[in-house]
């Protein structure tokens, strides 16, 4: 490999190792600048018509449209994801950039009686924000801090993933061609340590929106502390998948390998802990395994696949230290030999409750089988993690559906199925899992301080 130029990063396929691009890295004083060019442009850009501003990101989403097959292929490229997750990713952003146009002109205030006046509350920009997105869904992930954040009227300086910018790139290109103001959304390349760091010390980055790990975000709330900066994490997750004896073992089986296994395992809410019921323990196992080892692994610009690569070396590495050489495992399935950042879909059953693979998030294609009693114990079970981000259940009981989700500690649960973001639903974590809320009806406030005024009306 070529000697590397200052300041940049390579972009490697996931799935065959080759340079995809060579992107220049963003120093410190590089942020500033920016965060400067960004204050000029949301102060016209808050000052610009409610309507005016819909209008604008209406046109973002449209762009954003008619260019989807080329940014799913570019996603396909840099961070392996299958050509379908690619194509839903692109057409996520688009919908959000609608969804948070619609908000622009809702975004009203409040009337409160009071003695001697009148009282109201307005809703006000921040200014500038900082949105550090991960590399596991790049697009999407971005598009959620950014879209609400423009349109309740603040700038924004998206921190892409070292290994997984290039979509963000062309967003902002995408933006600007859609008549977005120059400099109101601006993308910044580069090392957590370096670009990361700079928007989160910044005196002039408002509020830092931030998707990673939950180490990381604890040292972004701690040195945002130092500024009172507001902060929005989407952290670590550990999700339970509970599957009563009542359920439809059939389905929970067949749809329990990819609530773990998109993505390659690398997602927050993945059900990484499936929980069955002793009774239909047994069952359910038998209706796993060829489920399992019916998913399709391989090139993810192929139709049909549907597991692609982990991200990079150091990502397969980590997974292999969860499940290493000579390690059984109840289920196996296959990967490609050869270039590539491979590892196959892979169950464990008979771990220790102490057990790595079973407390801390793997984030690749490897799930936990675990055995409970009751009700009492599955909801112990559940609940025995630092996380609290996602997870379902399945029960064809309509009293027990309702009690496990009030039981379970997690922001987002699914009952007999496993869906955990809509654009149009609030999505965050209790416990270790992160801070706020994203997406959702209230997502622009989150954006905005609220200011009350009293207008006396006495003589």
């Amino acid at each position: 490999m070529p000697d590397q130029p200052p300041h940049a990063h390579q972009i490697l396929d996931p799935a065959t190792e080759e340079v995809v691009a060579t992107v220049p890295a963003t120093g410190a004083s590089e942020v500033d600048a920016a965060v400067v060019r960004a204050a000029a442009a949301q102060h016209r850009w808050g000052s610009a018509a409610p309507a005016d501003r819909a209008r604008l990101l209406r046109r973002f989403a449209a762009v954003v449209d008619d260019h989807l097959e080329e940014l799913a292929r570019l996603e396909v490229r840099e961070a392996g994801h299958t050509l379908g997750n690619a194509r839903w990713e692109a057409g996520n952003v688009r919908d959000l950039l609608d969804y948070a146009a619609g908000g622009v002109e809702r975004l009203t205030g409040r009337q409160i009686p009071v003695a001697g006046g009148l009282d109201i509350t307005l809703l006000e920009p921040l200014g500038v924000v900082g949105v550090i997105a991960p590399w596991n869904f790049p697009m999407p992930i971005a598009a959620w801090g950014t879209a609400p954040a423009l349109a309740a009227g603040n700038a924004v300086l998206l921190k892409p993933a070292e290994t997984t910018p290039l979509t963000a790139l062309r967003l902002a290109e995408l933006a600007l061609e859609a008549g977005l103001p120059e400099h109101l959304f601006q993308v910044l390349p580069g090392a957590g340590e370096v670009a990361g760091r700079a928007l989160v010390e910044h005196p002039g980055v408002a509020k830092i929106v931030f998707t990673g790990s939950t180490r990381v975000g604890k040292e972004i709330m701690a040195s945002g502390a130092r500024l009172v900066k507001r902060v929005t994490l989407e952290l670590g997750g550990k999700s339970p998948n509970i599957v009563f004896a009542d359920a439809d073992v059939e389905r929970a089986a067949a749809q329990a390998p990819m609530a773990f296994l998109d993505n390659a395992g690398q997602d927050c809410c993945a059900r990484t802990r499936i929980l069955v019921q002793r009774t239909a323990y047994d069952r359910f196992l038998e209706l796993l395994a060829p489920a399992v080892r019916s998913v399709v692994v391989g090139d993810p610009s192929n139709e049909k696949t549907q597991m692609g690569p982990l991200i990079s070396r150091t990502q397969l590495d980590r997974v292999r230290g969860y499940v290493p050489e000579g390690r059984e495992a109840a289920i196996r399935g296959s990967a490609p030999d050869g270039p590539g950042f491979w590892f196959p879909p892979t169950v464990l059953t008979d771990v220790p409750a102490d057990d790595p693979a079973l407390t801390e998030e793997i984030f690749g294609p490897v799930a936990v089988v675990i055995p409970f009693d009751d009700e009492e114990d599955a909801i112990r079970l559940a609940n025995d993690t630092e996380y609290g981000l996602s997870g379902s259940l399945w029960t064809r009981d309509i009293g027990r559906a309702l009690r496990v989700s009030r039981a379970v500690a997690a922001g987002n649960l699914s009952v007999n199925s496993h869906s955990s973001v809509r654009y149009s639903t609030p999505f965050g974590g209790y416990k270790q899992s992160g801070v706020g809320r994203e997406l959702g009806p209230d997502a622009l406030t989150a954006f905005t301080e609220t200011k009350n005024i009293f207008i006396s009306t006495e003589a």
